[in-house]
């Protein structure tokens, strides 16, 4: 009988193949998101009615600092020092597998959603919260707790840090495509102009055939000219300028290039530019270069963003749930997070182990592999979130990140254990 707890203790104490016994790959995948967990706390517990340090108005602000200097600062820095033409080349599969994840996450969604039926008109939004993980935030967030562990398999924390936030930020240009056109689409409302669905039965628009009478001639109101005036024909060259102009105003806006263009984009692309040609590379990002006082200045504020956003976060959790819970129902909220947190991840395991054996990742790059699986593994989107809220569902999908972030906490640390053992 003595050698079963012998036998465990031997199992659990041992070291494995990546030199890691089991207790200690578990203590390397759960420090990091218990880090993660008492940042957030803290920023619950200054959100909170008994210190209310961060209200809502101070926590709006403190997301428009992360999102347009902070985040943008860190990408450009680590970014830019880390990527090279030939790392360029090297680095494709990044945006193929955001790309995959996407397809193969509204695949499951689609799936999950025609089990369970969501309510009406939920079934095209529930697809989208199970289909599209956050590829940004949350895993930049988990490298920089995971580096700070000396005992962690990827290495000293600068090359850790550098290379995991290089990584993730490689893909952010592809999951902002996504999001403002794939999602933005995907999140229209429904044919009566509202996700109320309590206001459903009220008109909301009245088509002019029933309040206009038809025109005697026979044809509707609405193609009659309000006024029949003769256009004077216009200069030829006049004519094809203004034609041209409607035509890049019709693509911006058609392409919602301005919500793509954020200022993560944009570091991201600047990062990319820069880092690539070798001429800019030495004027920008190594060390004795004699603008790397900017780059220096861009890490000391990307720094600041990794606290900043999970106080931001966890404050943002203080509200709870809100009203959307009720309209999305629990059935749903369930089957969503179980969806996003435990069928999504083994599909992008399958596809990393797949893309390795046919030789599409880089030899011997563990951080590499370890940022493709994190990104089938992380909750749902938060910028799902603000496209959602543009649209008319903003209150359903705060109810859905509230739970989905709730529940990552101990998923996350799952997966990441197992993504470990796999790799070392």
């Amino acid at each position: 009988m003595d050698r079963v707890p012998r036998f465990l203790f031997e199992v659990l104490t041992e070291p494995q193949r990546g030199g890691e016994s089991f207790i200690g790959s578990i203590k390397i995948a759960v420090l990091p998101i218990a880090k993660v967990f008492t940042l957030c706390f803290l920023g619950f517990l200054m959100a909170s009615k008994y210190v209310n340090i961060l209200p809502a108005n101070g926590r709006k602000l403190l997301n428009g600092l992360v999102f347009s200097l902070l985040l943008p600062c860190l990408i450009f820095s680590q970014l830019g020092q880390a990527i090279t033409y030939e790392k360029l080349l090297q680095w494709w599969f990044i945006p193929v597998n955001i790309v995959l994840a996407t397809i193969l996450g509204s695949i499951i969604g689609f799936i999950v959603a025609t089990i369970i039926r969501p309510p009406y008109p939920y079934f095209k939004f529930t697809i989208i919260q199970i289909g599209i993980g956050n590829i940004g935030n949350v895993p930049l967030v988990l490298i920089a707790a995971l580096c700070r562990d000396k005992s962690n398999p990827f290495g000293d924390y600068e090359t850790c840090s550098r290379d995991g936030n290089a990584y993730i930020s490689f893909g952010q240009w592809v999951g902002a495509i996504i999001l403002y056109t794939y999602v933005f689409q995907m999140l229209a409302p429904p044919p009566e102009g509202t996700f109320d669905v309590e206001d459903s039965n009220l008109p909301i628009k009245i088509p002019n055939r029933d309040r206009l009478p038809s025109h005697p001639s026979g044809s509707s109101a609405e193609q009659v000219p309000l006024l029949a005036t003769n256009v004077a024909p216009a200069d030829s060259s006049v004519s094809k300028k203004e034609k041209v102009k409607e035509f890049f105003k019709f693509l911006y806006e058609k392409l919602k290039l301005k919500q793509i263009i954020q200022p993560p984009i944009i570091a991201s692309i600047l990062a990319i530019i820069i880092g690539c040609v070798p001429v800019l590379r030495r004027q920008v990002f190594t060390s004795d270069a004699p603008l790397y006082f900017f780059t220096d200045s861009c890490l000391i504020l990307g720094d600041a963003m990794i606290p900043c956003i999970l106080l931001a976060l966890g404050g943002n959790l203080v509200d709870g749930p809100g009203p959307g819970s009720s309209k999305i129902g629990l059935k749903t909220t369930a089957a969503i997070v179980f969806g996003r947190l435990c069928l999504v991840p083994p599909t992008g395991l399958g596809i990393v182990m797949l893309a390795d054996k046919l030789g599409f990742l880089p030899a011997g790059d563990k951080m590499f592999r370890f940022v493709l699986l994190l990104q089938y593994t992380m909750p749902t989107s938060i910028l799902a979130g603000a496209v959602a809220n543009l649209r008319g569902c903003g209150k359903e999908a705060a109810a859905i990140l509230f739970w989905v972030h709730i529940f990552a906490i101990l998923s996350m640390a799952g997966w990441i254990i197992l993504y470990l053992n796999i790799l070392f």
